[in-house]
């Protein structure tokens, strides 16, 4: 028997779990769970989303963890370890939907589009291009998370390429390599280091020991790169983007939200959705303010059109939200539900394995047999292949006795490990569908091979640089 403890950041409670993984019932969620996964990499060719067979697995696995545990004569064990691995998701949940609201609202305020037009119109070459979309990338994603950035980033690609599309393929190439390498010494860069960062392993601050490791990575993999890319000068194009009414106030809401969200959890030790989701109460407040001064507006041009009509003889009735009144529900709905709830299948499948035994016995094959250097540049390996996220899920769930530099270590190699392969970041799956058919998973593989050396680069970069940091013990 091996102990699971739950509620690792405030009471010791834990529960004895029993090792299940040589029965019908372990062996039987094992394959639920690698069939959903195959349905989950084929998402793209059956259409089927990818949130789907992942939350079914998710139910399934967890009826065969309450069915193993019952026939022990335990009726309670199944139940907390639900209720833990549920609050997990709840807390990256709602982060993520203020995160979310508050990116789709500056996008919706025309903030993006400025700087995707500045891009377009300032005539520079395909190769200046390739590395201000990189740089851009790498340093855009640690606060508006790598998926964002690299869609953003990727457009703009798209836009100045035409119908160049090796320019097109390269450049998203070294975009997925830096939206994934500047998300990884921010909490708000990717789901890896919000997960770290959740568990109180590494502070706030703590991640920036990460940034030379992580330039290094993108850099060297942007150099090799470069000599495939043309230095031509592409057909000029026009912007036309404008800024909305507050479109910088939501910017400045959005870093004061940030700055609670980080104070809160450092100083007053609460966790950081409580600044989040105070910030997006802030947001809605500001997104009435916006919805009443449209409708005051719509309300005087629909007066003025029917005055000028001689139009008076009825009074004019309240104008009704329109289309073009503000409407802070509109940027909820168009938040990434599908890529929620693939987090909550994700985390609950997992978990389930966990309390099944599975995550025990990784647990001690990777950190006990292989040590914990090795096993954590097998995570980035295995971030490739399966999506880091999963991945570093697994990791918290087994929390293996490691020192402050291999938790850094593992939250770098599971976030740049996804940039091997076009399908081990949502970074990348996301430019696979903007630049459809150009940007594919043969293009980014024809690549790897520089991908891996940035991939070793930043990692002995790390290990020279924070050299320190393996002497530090991480709180029990």
């Amino acid at each position: 028997e091996f102990r699971r403890v739950l509620f690792r950041s405030g009471a010791s409670t834990s529960i004895a779990a029993t090792d299940f993984t040589g029965t019908w019932m372990g062996m039987l969620a094992l394959a639920i769970f690698f069939a959903a996964y195959a349905l989950i990499i084929s998402e793209e060719k059956l259409r089927l989303r990818k949130s789907k067979p992942i939350m079914v697995a998710a139910g399934l696995i967890w009826l065969l963890v309450a069915v193993a545990y019952i026939q022990t004569g335990d009726t309670q064990s199944a139940g907390e370890a639900f209720k833990y691995d549920l609050l997990e998701f709840a807390e990256l949940f709602l982060f993520l939907l203020a995160a979310m609201t508050y990116i789709n609202t500056m996008e919706e305020r025309g903030v993006f589009d400025i700087l995707r037009d500045w891009l377009v119109v300032k005539g520079f070459s395909l190769r200046k291009i390739f590395w201000l979309t990189g740089l851009l990338a790498f340093v855009l994603s640690p606060v508006a998370d790598n998926l964002t950035t690299a869609l953003l980033m990727a457009t703009v690609v798209i836009s100045v390429g035409g119908g160049n599309r090796k320019f097109i393929a390269i450049a998203s190439i070294n975009i997925v390599v830096a939206a994934n390498a500047g998300g990884v010494f921010s909490p708000f860069g990717d789901i890896t280091t919000l997960m770290v960062w959740q568990k109180n392993i590494i502070d706030f601050t703590g991640f920036f020991a990460l940034f030379v490791p992580a330039l290094v990575n993108w850099l060297v993999v942007a150099s090799l790169l470069n000599f495939a890319v043309p230095n031509v000068q592409p057909d000029p194009l026009e912007g036309r983007a404008t800024l909305k009414h507050g479109a910088w106030v939501v910017v400045v809401l959005f870093l004061l939200t940030i700055t609670m969200a980080v104070t809160g959890h450092n100083l007053l030790r609460l966790p950081p959705v409580a600044g989040m989701m105070t910030g997006l109460g802030l947001l809605k407040l500001f997104g009435f303010y916006l919805q009443r001064r449209d409708e005051r507006q719509a309300y005087l041009a629909k007066t003025m059109l029917m005055s000028t009509a001689l139009a008076i003889d009825s009074k004019p009735k309240k104008q009704e939200p329109t289309q073009d009144t503000y409407d802070i529900y509109r940027n909820l709905q168009r938040a990434e539900w599908d890529s929620l709830m693939f987090f909550y299948g994700i985390i609950m499948s997992v978990g389930g394995l966990g309390a099944l035994g599975y995550l025990a016995i990784g647990s001690e094959f990777l950190y006990g047999g292989l040590g914990p250097t090795t096993a954590n540049i097998l995570v980035g390996f295995a971030s490739a292949i399966v999506d880091n996220i999963p991945v570093m899920f697994a990791v918290l769930e087994m929390y293996p006795d490691m020192n402050y530099g291999q938790w850094l270590l593992v939250t770098l190699t599971a976030g740049i490990g996804g940039s091997m392969l076009s399908i081990g970041s949502a970074a990348g799956v996301a430019v696979m569908g903007q630049a459809r058919g150009i940007y594919t998973f043969f293009a980014h593989l024809k690549w790897s091979w520089a991908i891996v050396i940035g991939y070793a680069a930043s990692i002995a970069t790390h290990m020279w640089l924070n050299a320190a940091t393996f002497q530090v013990a991480i709180p029990a």
